[in-house]
């Protein structure tokens, strides 16, 4: 009873405080980033944002988490931190890069698989715990601070995009640089007869650039409709003016948050560094 009490004021110290106004409630408003620093490069906005500050800060952490349990001093009796990074290790190396990438290509490729495994999984988690990062702002004896917020940049389109664009433009490359342009795309082609190509080709273009689109909308979607769920049943409270609400509200809340934090926020993770293994691996050798 006192974790779930724990969890409710969490949640409830994480919404936002714009939403508090009686009667008022809009989740949309938490996705519209607002310049910080505002950097334009003429057409391009490269502007310091909420999503941007939130990347930073998962790769500061990501690069914590890896000298802290990686580069650990092995002795007789493994430590817990030592236990733990082992097992970060052998996920990443044997369900993820080898899974997907050829033998000859694991050494060159896992760094990126694993790495990139835990960085998403660390903006994942990073956005269901209560940070100072947020647009709002309230003042305490005078001094204007940022309201406590959860956001994950997981859950912005442009960001996933970016880490997907990543996984599609090492793909090629490294289709390309083992196989050659030519080879590389006929192996596109399925072995059909040749009146067939007009309707195959332009299909397995399209499913080379569904790829993208797979990897980006998924962690996004996913991220984003956790989120949204959780603000929208804190948000009924509030909206409807009723504390009877909250003893339906506040659980589920409770619930899809831990449903988040325990099942999604590593189920996603795992599974875009898994397809981008896959996607890496059947490009250096097409035919398997």
């Amino acid at each position: 009873m006192r974790r779930l009490f724990v969890l409710a004021g969490t949640l409830l110290l994480a919404f936002p405080a714009g939403a508090m106004a009686k009667g008022k409630f809009d989740p949309a408003e938490e996705w519209t980033l607002h310049e910080w620093i505002p950097i334009h490069l003429g057409p391009l906005d490269l502007s310091i944002n909420k999503a941007v500050a939130y990347i930073l800060l998962s790769a500061l952490v990501t690069m914590l988490l890896g000298i802290g349990l990686m580069r650990v001093k092995t002795g007789r009796d493994p430590t817990r931190k030592q236990a733990l990074g082992e097992q970060i290790y052998e996920i990443a190396q044997t369900q993820v890069a080898e899974q997907g990438l050829p033998t000859k290509a694991i050494g060159t490729w896992f760094p990126y698989v694993a790495t990139l495994m835990l960085f998403i999984w660390t903006m994942n988690m990073l956005g269901f715990i209560p940070l100072p990062l947020s647009d709002e702002r309230f003042t305490l004896l005078g001094v204007e601070l940022p309201t406590l917020g959860i956001f994950a940049a997981t859950s912005t389109l442009s960001v996933t995009i970016a880490l997907a664009l990543m996984t599609f433009v090492f793909t090629h490359v490294e289709g390309i640089r083992h196989n050659g342009p030519v080879k590389y795309f006929r192996s596109w082609i399925p072995d059909v007869p040749k009146a067939l190509y007009p309707l195959i080709v332009p299909l397995e273009i399209l499913g080379q650039f569904m790829r993208l689109i797979s990897l980006s909308v998924r962690l996004f979607a996913n991220m984003l409709a956790g989120h949204m769920l959780i603000l929208t049943f804190i948000g009924l409270i509030f909206v409807l003016e009723s504390a009877v609400v909250a003893f339906v509200a506040i659980p589920f809340a409770a619930a899809f948050y831990l449903f988040e934090v325990v099942i999604v926020v590593s189920i996603q993770a795992f599974i875009f560094a898994a397809l981008s293994a896959i996607y890496i691996g059947s490009a250096i050798e097409p035919g398997h």
